[in-house]
């Protein structure tokens, strides 16, 4: 890091964000749980297992095709813990709300809130509600932990990842990236690209019958796919392996990417997971996801290599390799 202050890129699950949590959080902060580098901590209670997940969001605009940053706010937990493996079950939400935010508003996107947890079979439990003066915050910003036990059997960590296991994905790829642009600017594909945020658990679970051939899951958010394939990489000391022609990405979003100048690879997503799973496994596990309404268009992105470890490349369909490296910073700003 040559720089000495925080910029933009820190919070957008890049390179930059990796140097930040290693220089400044975990020498102070420092313990097992957050060492392990997974999304959700794994904490020892009577009787079994609990993860728990903390997170954030600032998203611009509030208010985006296909969601809002209530919504938003109880998915990226929900979903942090299904990748964690726990079943969500308790969540908590603090708020900070700048002086001035229309009440009307303030109330949709509570109320889509309260309607996203019911969705997701959770309930909103604690609280807590700050005010600061205008123009020292962004309309709202919202926080949200959660806690979930995790089953028995199963044991999920981006550390999991083995040579030969094979690397799956529930859907298409940069939904909730280019629909929070396209609102953002004012860009020209208004009602054709819509955010994918959707609570996960469900999807998820239909994979705890695999037991232990269950290896890894992570949702790909900030930094898109690329970035969760590195890190899932790096922590397991692996190499993976994807096929660029089964890369999953609808046409609205292929095309803003491309009139972009931006990879569909390095785009937030809110409403996907990716999971490594056992070779034996894989087909058994994309059955299970194609049967369930979130993962209709689920795919075998690739696989799993012994190394280079941390590397992670595309096979193109002229059968060369090109080095998908993680993000610097964020391609799309405040969009989590």
């Amino acid at each position: 890091m040559s720089t000495q202050v925080v910029l933009l890129g820190h919070g957008g699950g890049g390179r930059l964000m990796a140097e930040l949590i290693e220089r400044v959080f975990l020498p102070r902060l420092g313990s097992p749980e957050l060492a392990r580098g997974d999304d959700s901590a794994v904490l020892p209670y009577p009787g079994g297992r609990l993860a728990f997940t903390t997170d954030s969001f600032v998203v611009e605009p509030v208010e985006f095709p296909g969601g809002d940053i209530g919504r938003l706010a109880v998915c990226g937990t929900v979903n942090d813990l299904a990748a964690g493996g726990a079943v969500p079950r308790h969540l908590s939400a603090a708020f900070i709300l700048e002086e001035g935010l229309p009440l009307d508003l303030l109330g949709r996107l509570v109320a889509s809130m309260a309607a996203t947890a019911r969705e997701a079979g959770v309930r909103i439990v604690a609280g807590d509600t700050k005010v600061v003066p205008h123009g020292k915050a962004d309309r709202i910003f919202i926080t949200t932990s959660g806690v979930g036990p995790i089953p028995d059997g199963i044991a999920v960590s981006g550390r999991n990842a083995r040579p030969g296991d094979a690397v799956l994905c529930s859907g298409a790829l940069g939904d909730h990236g280019m629909a929070v642009m396209v609102a953002r600017e004012g860009l020209g594909f208004a009602g054709c690209i819509e955010s994918d945020v959707a609570p996960l658990n469900g999807l998820v679970q239909t994979l705890h019958a695999l037991g232990p051939a269950l290896h890894v899951l992570r949702d790909p958010t900030r930094g898109g796919a690329a970035a969760a394939l590195n890190e899932i990489a790096a922590q397991s000391g692996v190499a993976i392996r994807i096929e660029e022609g089964a890369v999953p990405v609808r046409d609205p979003v292929r095309v803003a990417c491309e009139l972009l100048g931006m990879d569909p690879l390095y785009v937030a997503n809110e409403g996907k997971m990716l999971a490594i799973v056992a070779p034996e496994a894989a087909d058994a596990a994309l059955a299970a996801w194609r049967a369930h309404p979130l993962g209709r268009e689920a795919v075998r992105l690739g696989e799993v290599l012994e190394g280079p470890a941390g590397r992670v490349t595309v096979r193109t369909a002229f059968g060369t390799h090109r080095v998908l490296d993680r993000p610097l910073g964020e391609q799309l700003p405040r969009i989590c």
